[in-house]
């Protein structure tokens, strides 16, 4: 027993000492490249053609595989399910027993071949930015959507040569150039760029900007003569130019805004570019136009917050399982209020209209029932099962990571400055987050909340175990003082009768759609799916149902006859009185101190 002791002590002094050589070490990479070569032979018909060359190293068999989802958007998509006529062969064109082992995994026999080429085709026709698109005027692709992969996690250079149709002259993408290139064929030295590298490809409008001697590019799809992209990309220069003065530097070689002008929405970041999506329509009124810079400003903001400093779950990425990190409140929540912050620190909107942009968070927040049912760090590690799936009860029993994080940055900013007596503010934080921890490690949560201590110079962590891990409601008092700011009548009330259900008009009947906790409705059992039919012995038509209700007081009980699953019913209902839609609208208060007119400048910079 003593021997085997110090057999085994032995064993562990060597195995510590190895360590730090074995954190640092990574997988050799292959010396030879999985090459691709994208055709889009008929884009009218939505596909495109990718033949792939994949090294065996030698061995009788690969695994290929294909992501089932993408970062920034945590949803098992189940991209494998528009792939179509796989194929193996070898070089010389003969063929290759490939068979389908998971619902994204293939197995190739090599027999003895030094490479395989695959060739399958993939379905695109859905407008979303985590998805692909062809059509005969352009081509929009994601990387996870599009390529199969060893899955042998060694890491490999990826190229990808595209064959442009005769009507098409560009492809704008962040991905590297090859060194052999011109302008259709880059080189990815890891899968993780190839996915985080989306491709336009077609004949885009595209304008250039330089910033620090960065070169930026707004790349719009589908302008139509009504978008005025020069001047949106002066916008934009001055969202980069605010961002260089927050950070300190951009950490990239190049950057793309690729605009996709499609009548949809949305929009994912990457670190060298982000895939927006707008409507033709989109900047044609101020509202509008703001609504689409702040957007951008968003989706930019991302380079840094989450594509380079990031939760730690979220990497090395596997791409075929969920992950499950409890901060998206900072990836997603801070960059929303820095999102809105920037442009007004840039120039692009003004005092009041950010202050709007605030308050939207903190209205939407207060009103959702489901503040009171989930916390902020479960809302992130629910993100697979809730935020991209909601339902008709969801506003009763979540809450959205984005909207309670965007809260908690103005709150947590104004604690920073008031601790501090403004010497500290949430910029410090992420500066000082960012030069620490922008690695390959990533962050753990208490390393942020050390941080935040850190710079705040005041022990915070009763503060953060509250408004992260219950459900208390957040308390705004310290970040009104500060700023000088006040809520708009917190408890003001229309006077109007309400029954707190949200409906639809569905082929000339008022459906409803939604029942908020804590309403009348919800108190009588009315549910979501009942179509309601008439309110006491009259009818009620389709898109009737606010002029109806006008006829009534808070107070008043009415009896509503429904259909629900075809069989009628009547539900009793006391009408409440409806809550003010600007009940959590933040002003400038008029009595504000003169500290507090500076402490509300020095918040713009």
């Amino acid at each position: 027993m003593r021997l085997r002791s110090i057999r085994l002590a032995l064993a562990s002094t060597l195995a510590l000492l190895m360590l730090p050589a074995l954190a640092g070490a990574q997988p050799a990479p292959s010396q030879e490249p999985i090459r691709y070569t994208l055709r889009f032979p008929a884009p009218h018909t939505h596909y495109v053609e990718v033949e792939a060359s994949f090294p065996t190293a030698g061995q009788p068999q690969i695994d290929v595989m294909m992501a089932v989802w993408t970062p920034g958007s945590y949803l098992v998509r189940e991209y494998e399910k528009n792939v179509e006529n796989i194929s193996a062969r070898t070089r010389d064109g003969g063929a290759l027993a490939i068979e389908k082992t998971l619902k994204n995994r293939w197995r190739i026999r090599t027999n003895g071949a030094p490479a395989v080429a695959v060739a399958y085709r993939v379905y695109c026709r859905e407008m979303g930015v985590r998805s692909n698109w062809v059509e005969d005027g352009f081509a929009m692709l994601n990387g996870a959507a599009t390529f199969i992969t060893l899955a042998d996690q060694r890491p490999h250079v990826h190229e990808v040569n595209v064959e442009l149709p005769p009507a098409w002259h560009r492809v704008m993408t962040a991905m590297p150039d090859a060194p052999d290139g011109g302008g259709a064929r880059f080189r990815a030295p890891d899968f993780d760029t190839l996915v985080d590298s989306p491709m336009v490809i077609g004949n885009p409008a595209v304008y250039e900007f330089t910033v620090d001697g960065k070169r930026h590019f707004l790349v719009n799809t589908g302008e139509g003569g009504v978008w005025d992209g020069a001047a949106i990309a002066r916008d934009l220069e001055k969202i980069v130019q605010q961002a260089r003065t927050l950070w300190g530097s951009l950490p990239y070689d190049k950057y793309l805004f690729l605009n996709m002008i499609t009548e949809s929405g949305g929009g994912i970041e990457h670190k060298g570019s982000t895939m927006l999506m707008s409507s033709r329509w989109a900047t044609r009124t101020h509202r509008g136009y703001l609504g689409f810079l702040r957007l951008a400003s968003h989706e930019y903001f991302h380079a840094w917050n989450v594509k380079r400093l990031r939760p730690f779950e979220l990497g090395p990425f596997d791409y075929e399982h969920e992950v499950y990190p409890k901060g998206l409140w900072v990836s997603e929540g801070f960059t929303d209020y820095y999102g809105a912050l920037q442009l007004w620190r840039a120039g692009l909107q003004t005092r009041d209209e950010f202050l709007e942009e605030l308050s939207g968070f903190i209205q939407t927040l207060q009103t959702r029932p489901g503040r009171l049912t989930q916390s902020v760090e479960m809302s992130s590690f629910d993100a697979w099962i809730k935020e991209y799936r909601p339902d008709e009860n969801s506003i009763n029993s979540s809450i959205s990571y984005y909207t309670k994080g965007s809260v908690i940055a103005f709150v947590l900013d104004a604690k920073i400055r008031n601790a501090t007596q403004g010497a500290r503010t949430l910029d410090d934080l992420m500066r000082t987050m960012y030069q620490r921890y922008s690695g390959a490690r990533g962050f753990t949560e208490d390393q942020f909340r050390a941080t935040a201590q850190e710079i705040a110079g005041t022990d915070l962590s009763a503060w953060f175990t509250r408004t992260l891990q219950t459900t208390e409601e957040l308390d705004y008092a310290e970040a009104l003082d500060w700023f000088g700011l006040r809520f708009r009548q917190h408890d003001e009330l229309t006077g109007k009768a309400w029954l707190g259900a949200t409906t639809r008009s569905d082929a000339g009947r008022e459906v409803v759609t939604q029942v908020r906790r804590g309403t009348p409705a919800y108190a009588a059992g009315l549910d979501a799916e009942d179509e309601i039919l008439a309110i006491g012995d009259f009818r009620l038509r389709a898109g009737q149902l606010a002029t109806r209700l006008e006829q009534y007081k808070p107070g008043d009980s009415v009896s509503v006859l429904i259909a629900r699953r075809d069989e009628l019913k009547r539900v009793d209902i006391v009408l409440g009185n409806e809550p003010s839609p600007t009940s959590w609208r933040l002003d400038v208060s008029p009595d504000a101190t003169s500290d507090q007119k500076a402490h509300f400048t020095g918040w713009v910079g």
